[in-house]
């Protein structure tokens, strides 16, 4: 064990080193020891706890120290959940999270069958145990592997998204319903679509059960791995539904054991052979038997969808982005999903140094924070306003919005001067103790001012000539915004103490809006870039250029390269870039510029690889952005390709109200379409279970096929007849 450990030391030699990725800063033995029990990923109940109705008390677990400059400083105290202390605690909860951010409490109810308003009983943890953590979160997984997949959609318990198969119709029939009518690109055209027959998995079982009957000890080893890389790491994960991504990586260690007795499984049909078969033929029948049945059978349905060896897609998004970038540019991402490319494309191949990224999630931390007070690559240092000590440890991890006195709720005041002497001030008056003992800081504010100089702007290129600079940027907080966190302060304090030295970017303006920022972005290219200019949409002259210039497109332009489900989402957010900027530069004028975009994108993702027109689990996404994609070429006169994007849009969203229709009453499109907005509505309407579940998907399907029905008769065929009606459906 120390032997093991002592290869930490590593860890922390390199933290001290200051490096530009460092992560949690390892540069102590306390913070080590956080580091190593993965303390910023939080805790949850095993064996006891309550249920998801109760919310857990936090306790004092102690002082939290943190390395100072001389010294181990406090910083606040460690608090915990108290999972013994609720109501409802009991022996082995499984329903305990209380959030339902992403669907938590909707989980609980659905996979165990309890009615809204119902008080979980054991018997209903149970029920959740079995359907969603060992069914749905385990066996899925591991019928994956050894009967078959259905597609690669990530799956929520609905019967078209992610389910395990055979491959055997009437079987995959019984289960979810009519596997034919399913939408090509998730079922025939999908790399994931692994037709196995259950032929792995029954291997497996004759070698267990052989394995069993001639060497039990040694079958009680195999069977403990098996048991503690499987069934009890989903006992200790106590997964809440529903899950952000799939986590059959979990599991893998099971599903290796289970290999060891599909390997077993052959000794068995070799003796079966040596019954009827003399000689070394047995053999020979016995191996080539096996192997046409599981391994050449894996390979031959699973190897495409897992070959990656073509694929340069993350080190392109991370170069996309920060070829977006101005020089010297703050880069403000937001998920592990976007830093990492930015990360790798900036360390291991040196593009763009100049750009400072910051991670939107790490910046909750006070070590992440203080990460930005130092040079990195050929990025200076960045003022965050506060001294490490105002954000060490706990401190001001919330600063809560609330009134004080003297503070006018209806002005708007200077965002630096509130920050610097306001919420980094520890004044009484600005501050209150919880039931804990912390002291909480107070922002008596919600409306904001970050003045702009004119003379910087313009000669530092922040802005055109042609632009109409604001004085000042007015920042308002959503009405319902009550307190901010850590990493949102940080950002603003970021925004304040920048005084437009610098250019600052964002990969996602999704997370802005709360803090009244995104009417004061453009997009250039595939970033977002702060601009003292209201409502300013698309730099159309930037972005062309670093399209035309600069993008790559992780060799989507090569054959046979698989986008899973996460690959898909990336190119869309490329797609969807590519689709703004042409209808920018339509409506400038620009139609031959605006066509050329368009084309590009086109001769560099082949739609083999990536089809305009495909189903996804999100709301119909991947449809919408090429539904936007084609409405550009519609506006800058690109029929051809238009003809392109919207015959794969059509083939796919008919194709998915077929599918729809065949989960139900047969209806018409327009009738079921009907119905589903009645459902999202919850005004009742007539759909079954199964359709239910895709309500918002119906609509959307439907609402695209009329829309682009009305845009083939106003660019190709002429307003000659009155356009189709059908029900009135939101497209965004």
């Amino acid at each position: 064990m120390l032997l093991g450990y002592s290869t930490y030391f590593t860890t922390m030699i390199r933290s001290n080193a200051d490096p530009a990725v460092d992560m949690y800063n390892v540069d102590n033995p306390v913070s080590l020891a956080g580091y190593l029990s993965r303390d910023q990923y939080g805790d949850w109940p095993i064996l006891y706890g309550p249920d998801f109705q109760d919310r857990a008390p936090r306790v004092n677990a102690g002082d939290l120290y943190v390395k100072g400059k001389t010294q181990y400083d406090v910083a606040g105290k460690v608090t915990v959940e108290d999972w013994n202390n609720t109501p409802s605690s009991h022996l082995f909860p499984r329903m305990w999270d209380g959030g339902n951010d992403r669907g938590q409490i909707d989980a609980y109810r659905g996979f165990s069958g309890m009615g809204e308003g119902d008080v979980p009983t054991m018997a209903d943890n149970i029920k959740y145990l079995i359907s969603y953590q060992v069914s749905w979160m385990y066996l899925r997984y591991f019928m994956w592997n050894f009967s078959g997949k259905q597609n690669d959609l990530e799956g929520f318990g609905n019967v078209r998204d992610g389910n395990w198969i055979t491959g055997i119709p009437f079987i995959d029939n019984a289960l979810y319903g009519d596997q034919s009518k399913l939408p090509d690109s998730i079922h025939t055209n999908n790399k994931s679509y692994n037709r196995m027959y259950m032929l792995p998995m029954i291997l497996g079982l004759i070698g267990l059960v052989f394995h069993w009957t001639r060497r039990p000890k040694d079958f009680l080893v195999t069977g403990l791995l098996f048991f503690f890389t499987g069934f009890a790491i989903v006992v200790y994960l106590n997964q809440a539904g529903f899950q952000p991504r799939e986590r059959d990586y979990a599991y893998a260690g099971s599903f290796y054991a289970f290999a060891i007795w599909i390997g077993l499984g052959y000794i068995w049909v070799k003796e079966r052979f040596e019954k009827f078969i003399k000689g070394p033929a047995a053999n020979y029948a016995a191996a080539g038997l096996c192997l046409l049945a599981v391994p050449i059978l894996m390979g031959s349905q699973e190897w495409d969808d897992h070959d990656r060896s073509k694929k340069t897609l993350a080190r392109d998004v991370g170069k996309d982005y920060l070829e977006s970038c101005p020089p010297n540019a703050i880069l403000f991402s937001f998920g592990d999903n976007d830093t990492y490319p930015l990360w790798y494309a900036q360390e291991v191949e040196g593009i763009r140094p100049d750009v400072r990224v910051i991670n939107y999630s790490l910046l909750g931390t006070d070590w992440y924070i203080n990460e930005l007070r130092y040079k990195v690559n050929q990025s200076a240092p960045t003022d965050v306003i506060f001294t490490p000590e105002q954000v060490q440890g706990n401190n001001r991890d919330v600063v809560y919005i609330n009134n004080v006195p003297g503070f006018d709720p209806n002005k708007s005041y200077d965002l630096y001067d509130m920050l610097k002497n306001v919420v980094a001030s520890d004044d009484p008056k600005f501050t209150n103790q919880t039931e804990e003992g912390e002291s909480v800081n107070f922002l008596p504010a919600r409306k904001f001012t970050v003045p702009v100089d004119l003379n910087t702007v313009r000669s530092n290129g922040t802005v055109s000539a042609s632009d109409s600079v604001v004085s000042s940027l007015q920042l308002e907080f959503s009405k319902n915004k009550n307190y901010l966190l850590k990493n949102e302060l940080a950002v603003l304090s970021v925004i304040a103490a920048n005084k437009w030295k610098r250019p600052i970017c964002f990969t996602s303006p999704q997370e802005l809006g709360n803090l009244g920022l995104s009417k004061f972005i453009r997009l250039q290219g595939l970033s977002y870039r702060l601009l003292p200019v209201e409502n300013g949409n698309v730099d159309n002259d930037v972005s062309y250029k670093t399209i035309m210039e600069k993008f790559a497109y992780g060799n989507a332009d090569k054959n046979g390269v698989y986008y899973d489900e996460e690959n898909r989402r990336h190119l869309n957010s490329i797609r969807f870039a590519h689709a703004q900027i042409a209808i920018s530069l339509a409506a400038a004028g620009k139609k031959d510029s605006a066509r050329n975009i368009l084309e590009h994108f086109d001769q560099h993702v082949k739609e083999s690889n990536f089809p305009y027109g495909m189903t996804s689990n999100q709301n119909n996404l991947q449809d919408y952005f090429s539904f936007r994609f084609l409405e550009a070429c519609y506006q800058s006169g690109d029929l051809k390709l238009a003809k392109k994007v919207a015959g794969s849009v059509k083939k796919d969203v008919e194709q998915q109200l077929r599918y729809y229709k065949s989960l139900g009453e047969p209806m018409p499109d327009e009738q079921m379409a009907i119905n589903a907005q009645m459902t999202i509505q919850n005004k009742g309407g007539n759909l079954s279970e199964r359709q239910m579940e895709f309500a918002s998907d119906i609509l959307s399907s439907y609402q695209m096929l009329m829309q682009m029905t009305d845009w083939e008769k106003q660019y190709v065929t002429g307003p000659s007849s009155t356009p189709e009606k059908g029900p009135v459906i939101q497209t965004k």
